[in-house]
């Protein structure tokens, strides 16, 4: 959620992950526009049926992944054969097997920081950030399917949610 967005979200809780997906497919048939959808854990099959797209971090990552190789072999290409130049073992120089190690390392620390630091980013969290959230239970028990009062009326959410079968309805400003 955004901070400082002042948005009026009006949510409904339901008690199971089968209730929560038969509510998420009747408000698509209906053609409610859903704010967010909130789980205490992942549920099979929410994200197709929401029409979200696959993520690209794993490019992202793959990216990074890329910058760690090339920053590790170029890297160990100049200093053993540029700047320090030593015969180790009879190898030459510029040992390609030898430094396959490292380069293996660092392109996975280099994924690995680099993709956690571009999720932390896109999702605006991290140290000091202080995010809302709407209900205790909903990190506990609860699923949660949120509107926004601006893109759907009060009583057409309280409607919905009496006919799917929301355990709780509450309203919140975010």
């Amino acid at each position: 959620m955004i901070q400082g967005s002042n948005k009026n979200i009006i949510f409904g809780l339901y008690n199971d992950e089968e209730d929560l997906l038969t509510a998420v497919r009747a408000a698509q048939k209906n053609h409610l526009e859903i704010y967010d959808v909130y789980s205490p854990f992942p549920v099979h099959g929410l994200d197709p049926a929401l029409k979200l797209e696959e993520s690209r971090l794993h490019q992202a990552g793959f990216i990074y992944g890329m910058l760690g190789t090339l920053t590790a072999f170029l890297g160990m290409t100049w200093v053993f054969v540029k700047d320090w130049p030593n015969i180790f073992g009879g190898k030459p120089y510029w040992s390609v097997p030898a430094f396959i190690p490292i380069t293996f390392e660092m392109t996975v620390l280099f994924s690995a920081i680099g993709m956690t630091v571009t999720f932390y980013i896109i999702n605006g969290l991290g140290p000091g950030v202080k995010n809302t959230y709407l209900h205790d239970r909903i990190t506990d028990d609860k699923f949660c399917i949120a509107f926004d009062t601006g893109d759907v009326s009060t009583g057409e959410a309280e409607a919905f949610f009496s006919t799917t079968g929301a355990s709780e309805v509450h309203s919140k400003t975010i």
